[in-house]
This record gives structure tokens, C-alpha cells and sequence, in this order.
């Protein structure tokens, strides 16, 4: 999902050319190599890349190849810190400011809060929630910021947490209340379609993944933002159909009963 949304609408608005900056274990070989599958499937060219290790506090030799690689997108196909760390450096090199952007492959409403809007403008990355989508998500929004000592909103990880149990819930009064039974519980999750206030209408298909719409967002300048948490500007929507993993190219292992 991650790969196919900012993969394809990057590509779609002109990013034809990628470098790829990958953390040197399966997770990112597998960004890598998902992302590579949609750029060249919608007409776009891997320029290069190079792979960095996990956990490492300079990426200047990095950032340096993917600079000279002239490619409009840097790919970082990794997570977390080194996401984080990479953004940060990639600043200092004025890599987004010499016109190439930065596509995070995987990043979170805080990781923008720690890494701050001054250095993250300009950032384009997927995500399937976002705070300030319209009046249901800034709704619940405000009651989570509420429960939270930092006031912070909801990633959009805590909201498919939230979204999943709300549907286990429904899935249990369906069955009249009873949770002993796990499987049928499952089975009856994934017969329903899925709705709520945050991801909208969607379903589960037989091998557990939930389908709904993915967004390509970019990081706003801190002169657009209009609060503390107001980070994301809209770039395009991606239907769950395009955005996840079809079922024709399923490797699970549930889809063989």
C-alpha cells in the first residue's frame, strides 16, 4: 500500500526518475522493491541506489550519491529513526531546496512533530489517516487529543487500531455477544463490510487485509500551517482497489483453504 500510493501519484505528477535510499534489512529491501515495481510499471526509471545500516548516525555519504544521482525522487526505503535522521540531513544538504523531492516510504503525524516543519516542508508520503481529513475525523480527533497528556492527535496507526475494534464490536453484537468463539468471530468480521468515521467504507478480504482509500500527503510550509498539529496538504487519493495488494497477488497462505 505504501509503495503502490507514493510510488504511482509521484510518478503520475512528474516524478519519473528515483534513487532509492534503503535500510539494509527485509523491510526495506521490501519498500525498495515494491516501490521499483510501480515506478517502472507507471513509466518511471530507477536511477540508482544505496543501501545504508540499520541504526546508523550519518547518512552524508548517502545523501551525497542520491544528490549526484540528479533523480527528481529520493526514495527512503526505511522507518523510524533513520527516516527521521535522513530528513534532518537531507536539510542540511539542501537536497529538497536544490529541487529534488524526498518521498518517505513510511513516516507518522510525529515524526513530522519531531522533526519540525522548517525542515520537513515539501516531504510527500502515504498515509490512511490524517487528523484534519473533515468533520468525523476531526471529531474523534478531539476527543483523543483530549484522553492525551501531550494533546496530540491520533497516527494513523492508534486510528486503525481504534477503526479495528469498533468493527470486532459490531462483528460480536452480530453474533448476539458471545467472544469465546474466536474464529467465527473472524469470519464474521470479514463477511461485514467495513464503516466508520475515520477510513470511511471498505471491506476485509479472506486473507485479513482491510481495504480502504490511501493518501498521498505533503508536508506544508511552517507559513501554510495554521496550528500545532496542522502539518499535511493534500496531494491525491488512491481508491483501496489500487492502493493494497490485489488479491491475484496474494502469497497468503489463508487464501489456499
Amino acid at each position: 500500500m505504501l509503495a503502490h500510493t507514493t510510488g504511482q501519484a509521484l510518478v503520475k505528477a512528474g516524478g519519473d526518475t528515483w534513487f532509492f535510499l534503503t535500510a539494509d534489512y527485509a523491510f526495506g529491501a521490501a519498500l525498495e522493491r515494491d516501490t521499483t515495481a510501480v515506478v517502472t510499471a507507471n513509466g518511471g526509471k530507477v536511477v540508482g541506489g544505496v543501501k545504508h545500516p540499520l541504526n546508523t548516525p550519518d547518512f552524508s555519504s548517502f545523501l551525497l550519491q542520491a544528490q549526484a544521482s540528479k533523480a527528481k525522487i529520493i526514495g527512503l526505503a526505511n522507518a523510524g529513526g533513520d527516516t527521521t535522521n535522513t530528513i534532518k540531513q537531507a536539510a542540511e544538504f539542501g537536497i529538497v531546496k536544490g529541487g529534488q523531492k524526498l518521498a518517505a516510504l513510511l513516516l507518522f503525524l510525529t515524526d513530522v512533530k519531531a522533526i519540525g516543519l522548517e525542515t520537513a516542508q515539501g516531504l510527500n508520503f502515504t498515509e490512511t489517516f490524517y487528523w484534519d481529513m473533515n468533520d468525523q475525523t476531526r471529531a474523534f480527533s478531539k476527543r483523543f487529543a483530549e484522553k492525551m497528556k501531550n494533546n496530540a492527535p491520533p497516527t494513523m496507526v492508534q486510528a486503525g487500531v481504534y477503526a479495528g475494534v469498533r468493527h470486532y464490536f459490531k462483528a460480536l453484537e452480530a453474533l448476539g455477544g458471545n467472544p469465546h468463539d474466536g474464529a467465527k468471530v473472524v469470519e464474521k468480521m470479514k463477511s461485514m463490510p467495513t464503516e466508520d468515521d475515520l477510513f470511511g467504507k471498505g471491506e476485509i478480504q479472506p486473507n485479513g487485509r482491510t481495504i480502504h482509500n490511501a493518501y498521498l500527503f505533503e508536508v506544508k510550509k511552517p507559513s501554510e500551517s495554521k496550528g500545532p498539529w496542522d502539518f499535511y496538504k493534500l496531494v491525491g487519493t488512491v481508491p483501496g482497489d489500487q492502493a493494497f495488494t490485489p488479491l491475484s497477488e496474494s502469497k497468503c497462505a489463508l487464501l489456499k483453504k
